[in-house]
């Protein structure tokens, strides 16, 4: 009797969890992803900001599943999926199944203004981070040959988990890290604006710990400018505010952080099954996790619109993911034994973001903890959820070494330059 496939779709948390789950059980898994490891992605803005190597916070897809020969690993990029005939289609070739896990994730959103993308690059993945290092950099050697007169101004577009982490880590690198390393111009002039058009940062936590975290932030050097979206950016200026007062910003070094969708396959796959997508471009599911009216499909993740037992949203963050991959793995085990599947329920453990040296902000089983309480936690949680003992070492060990030098070794500005 062949065993029966099951076919994963991107290889980040909620993919990988579910690889993990299913191997060993008595199913082949395939496992499809357009890069060919995985990232740990809530440490991509400390490869932003020249903290860590991008290496620290990547593994090889192959590596991670080298002595599990029921996992296949191929690298391609599914363009469709036909959810009737159990096939997905790649550039490089067709993949059948008999059990679909979706776990393709998100992308970053403008909210329609595509146009902003290269002059605000968002943080998804190293590509995107090196670049952004780059730009950050760059921006700094400019002021330097000045003598000043560029002297940068970084925008944070957005006042999540991401826009704060990198407004602290900016602050750190300019007022700390920096310090005595140029001869024309002093890095903690420059100014860190983080913008958000709420009333409040850190909206998903409670309101005490998004008051803190702004304090943090301001006693960093931070400008926090709530009710003020971005309204417009170019690749020396940014415009913040509302529709009655706006602000010109020139010599901005723009970063967006205040938006994620589903991956364009949703929209193709979402009118196999007669649904409507959900909210930033999500596809609905049922109880269990499965696509309305699908018997052997799951979509979990960013790009799975699920709601908790009080009807809010599920958030698109790595608990989630894992969480999720982890059940659809454990029920497309249970389809392949013939037994019923089971409803999923999202345990919420809590949140934390970190906003620099010592300080941080933290939800965590009803404990809001803040300081260096909410910063040990954030490092312990961080490093025992990085893929690899060798990684965890590594990002150990140079994490220890920021703290007591407060040096960044990975300040690399590294695409070529004909001029």
């Amino acid at each position: 009797m062949s065993k029966a496939q099951v076919l994963v779709i991107g290889g980040g948390f909620a993919g990988l969890a579910a690889v993990k789950r299913l191997s060993g059980r008595g199913v082949d898994v395939t496992l499809i992803d357009k890069a060919n490891h995985h990232l740990f992605q809530p440490l991509l803005y400390q490869v932003a900001t020249g903290g860590l190597s991008p290496a620290n916070i990547a593994a090889p897809l192959r590596s991670v599943f080298r002595s599990k020969q029921d996992v296949t690993v191929i690298k391609d990029d599914i363009q469709s999926i036909d959810l009737a005939d159990r096939v997905a289609h790649g550039r490089r070739g067709q993949y059948r199944y008999d059990t679909l896990i979706l776990a393709a994730g998100g992308e970053i959103s403008y909210f329609g203004h595509d146009e902003w993308r290269q002059a605000a690059p968002g943080l998804k993945s190293i590509a995107d981070a090196t670049a952004i290092r780059e730009r950050v950099l760059s921006a700094l050697e400019l002021a330097e040959s000045t003598r000043g007169e560029r002297l940068p101004t970084f925008v944070l577009a957005g006042g999540g988990p991401t826009g704060v982490e990198m407004a602290g880590a900016i602050a750190e690198l300019t007022r700390q890290t920096l310090k005595g390393e140029f001869r024309h111009i002093d890095p903690a002039e420059c100014k860190i604006l983080i913008a958000d058009p709420g009333d409040r940062l850190l909206a998903g936590y409670p309101e005490k710990l998004s008051d803190r975290a702004a304090d943090q932030l301001r006693s960093m050097g931070c400008e926090v400018c709530l009710g003020a979206a971005l309204l417009d950016v170019g690749e020396d200026f940014a415009v913040i505010g509302d529709d009655e007062h706006q602000r010109r910003i020139p010599n901005a070094v723009t970063v967006w952080a205040a938006g994620v969708s589903a991956v364009k396959l949703t929209r193709t796959l979402a009118g196999q099954f007669g649904a409507e997508l959900q909210h930033g471009g999500r596809l609905p599911v049922e109880k269990d996790l499965r696509l309305p009216g699908v018997a052997d499909a799951f979509a979990v993740g960013d790009l799975a619109s699920f709601y908790d037992q009080d009807g809010d949203p599920l958030p698109g963050v790595a608990p989630v993911a894992i969480q999720q991959g982890r059940h659809a793995a454990m029920n497309a085990l249970r389809l392949a034994k013939g037994k019923p599947t089971k409803p999923f329920k999202y345990r919420d453990y809590g949140s934390m973001a970190v906003i620099g040296r010592g300080a941080a902000v933290a939800d965590v089983g009803g404990w809001q903890l803040g300081g260096y309480p909410a910063w040990l936690a954030w490092l312990f949680i961080h490093l025992i959820q990085l893929v690899g003992f060798q990684n965890r070492l590594l990002v150990a060990t140079q994490w220890a070494w920021n703290y007591f030098t407060r040096n960044r070794e990975a300040r690399l500005i590294t695409a070529r330059r004909d001029s």
